[in-house]
């Protein structure tokens, strides 16, 4: 399964819980886990806090302090910070489905993370049913 995102801005933390959990349901998956993966090279993905917007805040701004925008990067497309916050943040997560629900902590959050934008973007998930006791 995949969707389409679109981000609105250069730097963008976008929560993604309703689209994970819409595809659990869309599929019926009681029991398992969920991969999400971002195919991209300038957009990563991660699991955060969603209580206070000022974490992503924080996290984006952190960020481009260690790997401003403009650096001397030898990157000809001059994107570089781009790729290596991506490759900070990661490409996929895993998350546990029980009883037919995302299984993540009370302050927990699927973030899709965009550091390139704004631009149209794709993410893929993928299912993994749990093992079946054999009799």
């Amino acid at each position: 399964m995949k969707w389409l995102l679109r981000t609105r801005a250069h730097t963008q933390f976008v929560n993604i819980d309703r689209l994970v959990q819409q595809a659990v349901t869309e599929v019926g998956l009681a029991e398992g886990w969920w991969h999400v993966h971002v195919p991209h090279t300038t957009a990563g993905i991660t699991i955060n806090e969603n209580a206070d917007p000022d974490v992503v805040a924080d996290m984006a701004s952190i960020l481009e302090r260690m790997v401003p925008w403009k650096g001397g990067y030898a990157h000809a497309e001059g994107n570089s910070a781009a790729h290596v916050k991506a490759s900070l943040m990661g490409f996929s997560v895993t998350v546990p489905v029980q009883a037919g629900q995302l299984k993540l902590g009370t302050w927990q959050s699927v973030y899709f993370c965009e550091f390139d934008g704004p631009r149209r973007r794709k993410v893929w998930v993928t299912r993994t049913p749990a093992a079946q006791a054999h009799a």
